[in-house]
């Protein structure tokens, strides 16, 4: 096992990341908007399908969501503490009989055969976390599936600003008074940010040319000294990420950018709409539109959204 696979173990097997994941959606706007365009993504696909696997499934969101319109799902995940979050939530729906729960590493899906599910899902970048074996896990994840895969993978495009706006997660911040320790960091460090930031066009460059957030070297350093560093990401362009599809086989591919018109709105207007039933279903209808459009689904806010149909062999 390579040193990004061990640090990924150690930083996602945090005791606490179960609970923390799980309030994502209460906590910041851009899980709203993320989540929602997903949704509405399976949901509207799921003709024909059955079976699923869930890779990187994390505290069951979607994994959850099959389950309780009767789809048979394996969760699968790198986390103990998130998949123990995923039973409980599961157990609560009433939905533990339909859902394996698996603890494994992306980078090896040996354990099953070629065309075992009917849908192959990966959502919210546990797929850029497995450099640098992440063109590979995605043909993993093309060979499980039978007729269709959805993935959202970490956008170089969409990433890139936040090397130039060190306060960023602060626009998505829901409940300033939520006791969520990063919400409570982003809000208190923000002068400090904005006073110790300075541009590099060299290191945004940098980025842009290699697609890799975060520094290998002083991440193995951090591991080796017992400490839990963010594991480093692959960001995917988005004709690079078609490609990679298409090459494995993968049939109408196509791209959105969950976040695009989020990004665009400042804290206070999203807190007003998030915050209005209507006016909110509305907005997450919108945003689903105009973030599906080609043109702009480089600019999601985190994630690139990809959905295809696997050929028929037969």
């Amino acid at each position: 096992m390579d040193y990004s696979t061990r640090i990924s173990e150690r930083m996602w097997n945090q005791p606490d990341k179960g609970e923390l994941e799980a309030e994502r959606e209460n906590t910041f706007i851009d899980d709203i908007v993320q989540k929602a365009h997903i949704e509405k993504e399976l949901l509207s696909n799921l003709d024909c399908i059955g079976t699923v696997f869930d890779g990187g499934a994390g505290c069951g969101r979607f994994s959850i969501l099959l389950a309780k319109r009767g789809l048979k799902v394996t969760h699968f995940d790198i986390s103990r503490p998130m998949i123990d979050k995923a039973r409980e939530l599961a157990e609560k729906e009433g939905v533990l009989d339909r859902i394996t729960f698996v603890q494994g590493v992306l980078e090896d899906l040996s354990a099953y055969e070629d065309r075992s599910f009917d849908l192959v899902m990966s959502f919210d970048s546990p797929i850029s976390y497995t450099y640098p074996h992440q063109e590979k896990t995605i043909s993993e994840l093309v060979r499980l599936a039978r007729k269709r895969i959805m993935i959202s993978v970490s956008s170089r495009l969409g990433a890139l600003p936040y090397l130039a706006n060190p306060i960023q997660k602060n626009q998505f911040i829901l409940d300033k008074d939520s006791k969520d320790g990063w919400v409570q960091w982003c809000l208190s460090s923000r002068e400090q940010m904005i006073e110790a930031f300075s541009f590099s066009k060299d290191t945004i460059m940098k980025t842009y040319e290699t697609g890799l957030f975060g520094d290998l070297e002083e991440s193995k350093k951090a591991y080796d000294r017992g400490e839990a560093p963010w594991s480093i990401s692959y960001h995917f362009m988005p004709d690079e990420l078609k490609a990679i599809l298409e090459k494995n086989g993968v049939k109408n591919v196509e791209l959105a950018g969950p976040g695009a018109f989020a990004r665009t709105i400042p804290n206070e207007i999203l807190v007003k709409i998030v915050n209005n039933s209507e006016q909110r279903k509305q907005f997450l209808e919108f945003c689903h539109m105009y973030d599906s459009n080609p043109y702009v689904c480089g600019m999601g806010k985190d994630n690139l959204f990809a959905k295809g149909e696997i050929e028929d062999e037969n």
